[in-house]
């Protein structure tokens, strides 16, 4: 029986942070870059809710996020070995839900939809490995968690990390090979 791995889409799958700096420069006129923002929690990047709900309940929004380097072919390679589930908190936007089933059958196509799964909490989620980006979920893991490195999170170092999709093979060998020899 192969092992499961969750992966999260915003942040990990799809690169959330470019997208949402170009629609809050249109918005506000300001530029910031990844840089800026490095560091920062999400709540300290856009400040005002309204903005935020403005900017995220956007139609569009989700439909048009670009895909995270790297990140169509470690999952093709995954699915080799693993039972690939893609976890996505989709309730707090509601035209997030159908956007990010269209974004997953565009960049995605190889991915049943009976392994995607839409929730509003990640916690219910027990998966062998969780790739995510926010602490709040890994943090509930019922597996390994593995931090996918996001601005908000570079100052976090309580779960294993991976900075692109080029280092998740050799991580998962690893950690697998600990096991074998802990086991």
């Amino acid at each position: 029986m192969k092992r499961k791995i969750g992966i999260d889409m915003d942040g990990v799958l799809a690169d959330i942070e470019d997208h949402m700096l170009r629609a809050y420069q249109r918005e506000t006129g300001i530029l910031m870059t990844r840089d800026d923002i490095k560091g920062k929690a999400e709540e300290e990047v856009i400040a005002d809710p309204e903005l935020v709900k403005k900017i995220f309940h956007q139609a569009g929004f989700f439909r048009t996020l670009p895909v995270m380097d790297g990140a169509i072919e470690a999952v093709k390679k995954l699915m080799e070995n693993y039972e690939v589930y893609i976890v996505s908190a989709a309730m707090e936007f509601p035209l997030s839900l159908f956007e990010k089933r269209e974004w997953l059958a565009e960049h995605f196509p190889f991915i049943s939809w009976r392994n995607i799964i839409f929730c509003g909490d990640k916690s219910i989620i027990d998966t062998d490995y969780l790739i995510d980006d926010h602490c709040k979920n890994l943090d509930f893991c019922k597996g390994k968690a593995i931090m996918f490195t996001a601005f908000h999170n570079v100052n976090k170092d309580h779960h294993q990390r991976i900075n692109h999709w080029n280092d998740i093979h050799g991580l998962l060998k690893a950690l697998e090979t600990d096991e074998l020899v802990m086991g």
